[in-house]
């Protein structure tokens, strides 16, 4: 068993990030902008953006955070977005979700210009994505795609099973590994709550993605030997061990789990790293794109 380090191969994409930048500024070109939109005070969120602000700063990005109480109106948020829209210093930004109930994120996302839309939630952007033509990757399903790149782990010809549907990772990954590229020409079977005989489809799984946010649901009886299992999965479980009272988790039952597995992502450690080094190449092609 090989654990697919995301922290690792993310702080190696910052540097490289940090000498395109260094490159830039030695020409006297633009220095990356990214902003963040966050709203109310979630623990998880808010430390989920601390740490893109801090990739922005060892990367040389500038980047801009704007707060707001969760009770702002979803008219004024929306008129946050077109001012981001509009501002040609900032080259990229997101508004980090979850948002409050009486604000609806759909309508949110498809207000960013597709142009600096760099989480890649915007309708263009996915079909952009389905129809394999310029445009922003969603972070996450870009991360896994990456790490599994670097580690050269063979998908070709290769079953792959996705637990989770959603829009934001388990469709646009089931897409982009079934696309004719490397990696790809994956054979994908998109599972989810309605499937049935789940456990017997998991284990024909070459590479099994727990996208479902269900703390430790893949356990070992679910995964074959030799499998690549990837955790998209963070959820915050109680834990008086810890001085915090807490611990992080993944969708998959790491300590029993990982000894039958050829290659193996850490929660945490594994895909979040690799989520916020895609948001920073995405922010970079955004200016990019732009000519600027």
């Amino acid at each position: 068993m090989q654990r697919l380090n995301g922290k690792e191969t993310a702080q190696k994409i910052r540097t490289e990030l940090k000498a395109k930048v260094s490159e830039r500024k030695l020409r006297g070109s633009k220095t990356p902008h990214l902003a963040a939109i966050l709203v109310g005070n979630d623990g998880g969120s808010l430390s989920y953006v601390t740490a893109k602000v801090q990739a922005c700063e060892e990367i040389g990005f500038d980047s801009t955070l704007i707060r707001f109480d969760d009770t702002i109106s979803e008219e004024a948020l929306l008129l946050k977005v077109i001012e981001l829209n509009k501002n040609e210093s900032i080259d990229g930004f997101i508004v980090q979700l979850p948002l409050p109930k009486h604000i609806d994120e759909t309508k949110v996302t498809d207000t960013i210009s597709p142009n600096k839309d760099v989480d890649g939630f915007h309708p263009m952007n996915l079909g952009n994505m389905l129809l394999n033509l310029p445009g922003f990757l969603s972070a996450t399903p870009a991360g896994i795609i990456e790490l599994l790149k670097r580690y050269n782990i063979e998908t070709s010809g290769k079953h792959c099973v996705i637990i989770g549907r959603s829009n934001i990772v388990g469709t646009p990954l089931s897409i982009m590994l079934s696309r004719n590229s490397n990696p790809g020409n994956c054979t994908v079977t998109l599972a989810h709550s309605r499937t049935q005989n789940l456990k017997e489809l998991c284990l024909q799984a070459d590479i099994l993605i727990a996208a479902i946010g269900k703390p430790e649901f893949v356990t070992a009886d679910m995964v074959k030997v030799g499998a690549v299992i990837i955790d998209v999965g963070t959820t915050r479980v109680d834990d008086n061990s810890r001085e915090r009272g807490w611990r992080l988790v993944g969708d998959v039952k790491f300590a029993e789990v990982a000894p039958k597995t050829s290659f193996i992502t850490p929660v945490p450690g594994g895909v979040g790293p690799m989520t916020i080094a895609s948001l920073m190449m995405n922010t970079l092609k955004a200016m990019e794109l732009n000519g600027k």
